[in-house]
């Protein structure tokens, strides 16, 4: 099947007016029902997260961090697929996540803190005010096999399928077009379609792995991989953040409601480089860049608002936040120390442990023989 011939859905076209395909015509209902707060909230997250990732990427540049992933551009499949899920689902995000971690209560300074090597995980994600976020995974689809495993145990502990709403829990684990070719998300898709484990992958099609395109990467749209296990997968315009909450919700409720897993492709594009240390002017050239950058899933949303009514004090409020929010970014960054030398021994063990404490002590020790040196 060609992509020309696979099925998209989308609501929102490029000028932000509401033009649904085919595909999208089931989910009219759920986005005409969408209240006007949570459809300026979803435009409010987009703004507010951009401002941060540019603001991070500076600080990248300027000496303040090791290294940045910037999600220029993604905006719209996160916020809309992270404002889909419940409170009691869990989050297994890969390292772009940026949006959907914020939108989860995760502290965009703990992400700084691990890019800037004062970390060893970022944030505690078993703190509720994290909202069952788990830790951003450098690993290629690991987290994709942690989030099938996990799911599983909801299914084993019938913590999902009961019929209660609001007690049913599911997954959702993001993964790139790139991760998509690792050998552990085809594993984890086996067991999740295998135990019916309730497991949305949401793959991320930014259309390019570093410097490799989709194109060379597969011979066929990237939502057929995961309808090959058997799983109920949707191919999604991810630049249009409206779609992308009405796909991700229904797979989300059919997986909590004892559906088993389901997938969702998101077509979008990387703005930006794929970290702060990537050139991506030496392999895609601007035409493409262009061509993307009015398909920009910010500029498509506020159009859509203002069709609405929305006046112009209320872009300017969004606008005076996330300069706020940015500025913050960057005044709590700079005041960041060096981390504790005794951190590295933190969580080896879940439980305190002898040989831990012996080396620590001996950390100590050896420090202490150094003191009044040269004096």
């Amino acid at each position: 099947m060609s992509t020309s011939e696979t099925p998209l859905v989308r609501v929102l076209d490029e000028t932000g007016k509401v033009a649904p395909t085919p595909a999208a015509e089931q989910y009219l209902p759920l986005i005409e029902a969408i209240p006007d707060d949570e459809l300026a909230q979803f435009y409010r997250d987009m703004v507010g997260i951009r401002a941060i990732d540019t603001q991070a990427t500076n600080l990248q540049r300027q000496g303040q961090l090791a290294l940045w992933p910037p999600s220029r551009g993604q905006e719209a499949a996160q916020v809309g697929s992270g404002r889909a899920a419940r409170a009691q689902d869990t989050i297994f995000p890969s390292y772009r996540e940026h949006a959907v971690t914020r939108i989860r209560g995760v502290d965009p300074v703990d992400i700084i803190k691990l890019m800037r090597g004062v970390s060893h995980g970022g944030w505690d994600p078993t703190d509720p005010k994290n909202g069952n976020t788990r830790l951003y995974t450098l690993v290629l689809g690991s987290q994709v096999l942690h989030a099938a495993g996990y799911a599983m145990g909801l299914t084993f502990d019938g913590r999902t399928g009961t019929g209660d709403p609001e007690r049913d829990e599911a997954v959702v684990v993001y993964y790139g077009d790139g991760a998509s070719s690792q050998g552990d998300v085809h594993e984890a898709m086996v067991f999740a379609a295998s135990y019916q484990a309730p497991t949305l992958f949401f793959l991320q099609n930014n259309h390019w792995a570093i410097s490799v395109p989709v194109t060379t990467q597969s011979r066929v749209p990237l939502v057929q991989r995961s309808a090959g296990y058997g799983i109920p997968s949707v191919r999604v315009d991810g630049n249009d953040v409206l779609a992308s909450y009405a796909v991700s919700r229904v797979a989300l409720d059919e997986a909590r409601g004892g559906g088993g897993p389901r997938a969702i492709e998101a077509v979008t594009y990387r703005l930006g480089a794929h970290t702060t240390s990537d050139d991506p002017t030496k392999y895609r050239g601007d035409d493409e860049e262009l061509a993307w950058a009015g398909r920009d899933p910010i500029v498509r949303m506020r159009a859509f608002l203002e069709n609405r009514g929305a006046e112009e004090s209320f872009f300017a409020e969004v606008d005076a936040e996330a300069a706020d929010a940015a500025e913050d970014l960057r005044a709590r960054t700079v005041q960041l120390g060096p981390p504790r030398a005794d951190l590295m021994f933190d969580h080896v063990y879940s439980e305190p442990h002898p040989l831990i404490e012996e080396q620590k002590a001996w950390r100590a020790r050896y420090e202490a023989s150094f003191e009044g040196e040269g004096q």
